[in-house]
């Protein structure tokens, strides 16, 4: 049955992530119990029942609302992107160009001290019921709002005390993120509604595979919440303008890096099909995740689409895996459109890896943060497994 080869997936990617662990006689078994129980009470909340839903559409409704805001903003600038007659926009005007608008959003919210409120007493929560020391509950949340490289940059005070050993657990922690900011653009290429179920399920499997790939102990003093330094920051409107450069900044470099893996894609697809006219390299990733996807509980011609996504995915981006299945993601099996979608829903590829290892590459304690290159492998595994629990375990539910 499909829903029992979706639970042995599970279980499997649990097994590995204790087969690479780095000290397996410290991994605290009682914080991933609960953290798998509160997983799948998350998952069968929104999915399964009419509460849940009617918060994922409200939530969905709310950024669709946002977007919308953002169009008039776009149709002043360049009327010619937001078409009148309500077909479908680009993607660089329907999913990059909002992000001008909602990223100095969610920054002045963050000025205000708005978010980090909502994420310290979540964080503070998810430590209390957990176990989980509660500078990562409070991480794990915050890289949610505000992406990789930015909550790794406003925690530098934190990641300068930590031990090494810890902070290789945020590095990990760092490959599993998305940022609130760029959401409503996934929302725009896949189904609303799975893109936000995956953002709780992803905060707790990135704790979960953290938690059994690298246990790390603390001391009571150790296990403290990295905060905001209010009395330092900058002018509002200084800080405003700063955030609408930035958003600039990075519509243009999503936009480049599309482009140019798009092209190259093109382009070894161009190589391979001299070899054989058939071959792309789409295929071959399909051929090579395909075990990993059929454990997701799909059936054998669904498992190899999933392993393109999955390969398209790890290699580029998520955008690129998004942008190579809109057209078609509506036609997908409910399953099969459950589970891309969660897989899909996060940043961990190759180029985020490049990225949070040039962060900490830039910091000048090379020593401590030693570990963190010596162990770059396991900030790639991590990210997968995320991917890979998150998607197992929002599949259980949808048939």
């Amino acid at each position: 049955m499909p829903i029992v080869k979706n639970i042995l997936g599970i279980v499997c990617f649990l097994v590995l992530a204790y087969l690479f662990s780095r000290n397996r006689k410290n991994i605290n078994w009682r914080a991933v119990t609960v953290l798998l129980l509160v997983n799948f009470l998350v998952a069968l909340f929104f999915i399964k029942s009419s509460s849940g839903r009617d918060a994922i559409v409200t939530l969905a409704t709310g950024f669709q609302s946002i977007v919308s805001v953002a169009n008039d903003g776009i149709k002043v600038v360049a009327a010619g992107l937001v078409p009148e007659d309500g077909s479908q926009m680009s993607f660089f005007a329907g999913a990059l160009l909002p992000i001008l608008m909602i990223v100095p959003l969610f920054d002045i919210l963050t000025y205000f001290g708005v978010l980090p409120f909502i994420v310290r007493y979540i964080g503070k929560l998810i430590s209390y019921v957990t176990r989980v020391p509660k500078f990562e509950s409070f991480f794990s949340i915050e890289m949610m709002f505000l992406g990789n490289l930015e909550v790794l940059a406003v925690s530098i005070l934190q990641l300068n005390s930590n031990k090494p050993e810890r902070n290789l657990t945020l590095a990990m922690m760092s490959m599993s993120c998305v940022s609130a900011a760029i959401l409503s653009a996934y929302m725009n290429l896949m189904p609303a509604e799975y893109v936000l179920v995956a953002v709780p399920l992803n905060v707790i499997n990135v704790l979960i595979i953290t938690s059994i790939l690298n246990p790390v102990q603390l001391s009571p003093e150790e296990d403290t919440i990295a905060t905001y330094d209010k009395n330092n920051r900058k002018p509002f409107f200084a800080f405003l303008g700063e955030s609408i450069m930035n958003s600039g900044k990075l519509v243009l470099i999503i936009a480049a890096t599309v482009i140019t893996f798009i092209s190259f894609v093109s382009l070894i697809n161009k190589g391979l099909q001299l070899i054989y006219p058939d071959l792309t390299l789409m295929s071959i990733m399909g051929l090579i995740f395909y075990p990993l996807s059929w454990l997701l509980g799909l059936g054998s011609e669904d498992a190899f689409i999933m392993g393109q996504i999955m390969g398209t995915k790890i290699i580029t981006n998520e955008f690129i895996a998004m942008l190579s299945v809109q057209d078609i993601v509506q036609s997908f099996s409910p399953h099969l459109k459950c589970v891309a979608t969660m897989f899909v829903t996060s940043f961990a590829n190759l180029g985020t890896l490049g990225m949070v290892i040039g962060f900490f590459s830039g910091l000048n304690n090379h020593e401590k943060f030693s570990v963190i290159f010596n162990n770059v492998a396991y900030l790639l595994l991590s990210g997968v497994l995320v991917s890979l629990m998150t998607a197992g375990i929002g599949g259980l539910f949808v048939w």
